[in-house]
């Protein structure tokens, strides 16, 4: 199933609004293909379903973290430190227009503050959507490359002499978590290789 499949499907769940559906679709293609956009794309969305449909059988409400994943980065601004919290705003939003109950809306809110800090939770759902977030680090070594080119692209806005000290504190940050990966399932899969690549980036920079 596409994303737009997956999207309408997701909030027919909740609406019959079928105008509605297609509009807040809609709105996140254009949201996740602007002009900044290089790794933060639909793409990446493609890819963490792709990851957490093979723990599905784990997760206790797979539509609660469907609508995380599209809308965890709706708001993506390279200059700004509060991306996660507007784009749960945004969810709030756009999840009270579709009438999803109050309960799920303030899970998907939670799902998405989550992914600022990438700090272990108590809530199992939770540490399946960021170990997806993240799965990016653990692939092979080329595809880790292009993500990195990517992400410097999304920054391009900073010189290397800002751009690099900054992605240092990040990396360090994950080398310096517990594990990478808050879930069984994904640290035997990634974490090995996850901590190969940041150290391997965190040489060249």
């Amino acid at each position: 199933m596409g994303l737009k499949e997956n999207f309408t499907s997701l909030c027919l769940l909740f609406c019959d609004n079928d105008t509605l559906t297609d509009h807040l679709w809609t709105e996140i293609e254009k949201k996740y293909s602007g002009k900044g956009r290089h790794y933060h794309t639909l793409i990446h969305l493609e890819n963490m379903f792709s990851e957490l449909e093979l723990v599905k059988d784990k997760i206790l409400n797979f539509n609660t973290i469907s609508f995380s994943v599209f809308y965890h980065d709706i708001i993506y601004d390279a200059t700004s430190k509060l991306n996660e919290e507007k784009s749960a705003d945004f969810a709030e939003c756009r999840l009270q227009q579709i009438d999803v109950n109050e309960t799920v809306t303030a899970e998907v809110t939670k799902q998405i503050l989550a992914t600022k800090s990438h700090q272990k939770s108590e809530n199992g759902d939770i540490n399946y959507l960021l170990d997806a977030d993240l799965s990016i680090l653990g692939k092979n070594s080329q595809s880790y490359l292009n993500y990195t080119k990517e992400i410097r692209k999304e920054y391009s806005i900073y010189p290397d002499f800002l751009y690099k000290p900054g992605r240092k504190k990040v990396l360090q940050h994950f080398l310096e978590l517990e594990g990478i990966f808050k879930t069984e399932y994904f640290r035997e899969k990634y974490e090995t290789q996850a901590r190969r690549n940041i150290e391997f980036e965190l040489k060249s920079l």
